[in-house]
């Protein structure tokens, strides 16, 4: 299954190099979302950019290389059959999250960085 690579925006690194940020890709049905509480087994509720409040899968993909915690942005994508279910598409870093915040590229219902 061929997935279509999210848009991206610069982050300035200290040394002065720039790395490519993953932004949630419209066409694809993607929005911002915060972590809001661990439900176990792999899902977490989480408060999505359009207001709604949503059960999220952690992929294993994610689930092994990093952890996904309350109070994280993440990338979700909705379910097409089930509207109140989503996939977590990818996990910022606080960092990340911060600089995404100072460039006004966040929604501001979720902005709480």
């Amino acid at each position: 299954m061929y997935e279509e690579k999210p848009e991206t925006e610069f982050e300035e690194e200290p040394e002065g190099e720039y790395i490519r940020l993953p932004l949630p890709n419209k066409n694809n049905n993607e929005m911002f979302a915060i972590a809001d509480r661990l439900m176990g087994g792999s899902r977490i509720n989480v408060i999505c950019a359009d207001g709604k409040s949503r059960m999220a899968r952690i992929p294993g993909r994610i689930k092994r290389k990093q952890r996904v915690r309350a109070g994280d942005l993440v990338i979700i994508k909705p379910w097409d059959i089930q509207n109140g279910k989503a996939d977590i598409i990818f996990r910022y870093r606080r960092t990340q999250a911060m600089v995404l915040s100072r460039r006004k590229l966040l929604p501001e219902a979720i902005n709480v960085f």
